[in-house]
């Protein structure tokens, strides 16, 4: 009696194990054709990395890397989007893989020609660079530049790496064609460049963005409430498994519960009558649910940039070729 009862409660105890389980909510996210080089399809060109030293955080420098698109024509103004935590976003087997997105679209003229740049978080000389697995939490300077709520980081971005990208490239002066890009802290950092320099920059791409009490990013929605709008577009991605602010024990901390804090966020900028969109999907924290929808954000961030509706326009309706070298 003794044994079946035992066996009895192995088998009731396993089933309830099998119930608790964590189940991977991101198993049917998968990159699309837009995310995935296309035979046919030029391909820009990546330059880089390059360094340049911070003033806004003494001792430090960022590294960063440069898309071309191959129809990059230097005569014309083009548009510029600037990406957080660059390894991860431009990782070749990566979750996000931009440029694939960027030659993909470009090339169907379903987004502007626009150059790119994949930037990291900053570091001092004794501590090393983030990669595609370590984005810098533990390395690097990410948690203070990315998650703090001041105008420090949109100075290496307006101040620091904007002078440099305008000595070399044509970049747009229309803030209007500058976007701001990242995941995780990374699109909270994306958000603060916006929100403090939108004279510079109106696009803001936000997957599962830490809007939560790491360095008092909770505080936006309030913020947002409180200021005058400002001219900014803004599309948000969030899974429903995100870190939810849950720790061992039950104990909950609703300022640490990023979808909570994404959904605020939301509903925050609807209130305030920004162009804002979403998506709430029932991915869990990092790209998978994001980078996904990463072609599918571009194309509505980037909705209104000019087109022809001449019917003989013939280069309007082909696909947009490579550059032509000056002669």
């Amino acid at each position: 009696m003794i044994c079946k009862l035992s066996l009895a409660t192995l088998f009731a105890a396993a089933a309830l194990t099998a119930q608790q389980a964590p189940v991977n909510t991101d198993l049917h996210y998968k990159l699309g054709p837009d995310s995935l080089a296309q035979e046919g399809v030029p391909k820009g060109a990546i330059k880089g990395p390059f360094q340049i030293p911070s003033e806004a955080y003494p001792g430090t420098s960022h590294t960063y890397s440069v898309y071309v698109p191959a129809q990059y024509d230097p005569a014309k103004p083009t548009a510029l989007m600037v990406w957080q935590d660059g390894p991860a976003m431009m990782a070749p087997e990566g979750d996000a893989r931009v440029q694939n997105v960027l030659d993909n679209l470009i090339y169907r003229r379903e987004i502007p020609v626009m150059i790119a740049v994949f930037i990291s978080p900053g570091r001092r000389p004794d501590q090393a660079e983030s990669t595609p697995k370590e984005w810098g939490d533990r390395v690097n300077n990410r948690p203070t530049e990315y998650n703090t709520i001041d105008d420090k980081y949109p100075r290496v971005i307006v101040d620091e790496l904007l002078p440099v990208l305008n000595k070399e490239y044509n970049i747009s002066k229309d803030p209007e064609q500058r976007g701001v890009a990242g995941a995780s802290s990374g699109a909270i950092a994306a958000f603060t460049v916006a929100w403090y320099r939108p004279d510079q920059f109106r696009k803001v791409l936000s997957v599962v963005g830490s809007f939560v009490d790491l360095r008092g990013g909770h505080k936006y929605p309030d913020l947002i409430a409180a200021a005058e709008k400002k001219p900014l577009r803004v599309f948000l991605v969030d899974g429903r498994n995100d870190n939810r602010g849950q720790r061992p024990g039950g104990a909950y901390n609703q300022n640490r519960d990023w979808f909570y804090q994404n959904v605020r966020m939301m509903k925050a900028l609807t209130a305030k009558g920004y162009d804002v969109n979403y998506t709430w999907g029932i991915g869990r924290h990092g790209q998978k649910q994001g980078g996904a929808q990463i072609p599918e954000m571009m194309r509505w961030l980037w909705r209104d940039h000019a087109v022809s509706t001449d019917v003989n326009d013939m280069v309007e309706r082909s696909f947009q070729e490579p550059a032509k070298p000056k002669q």
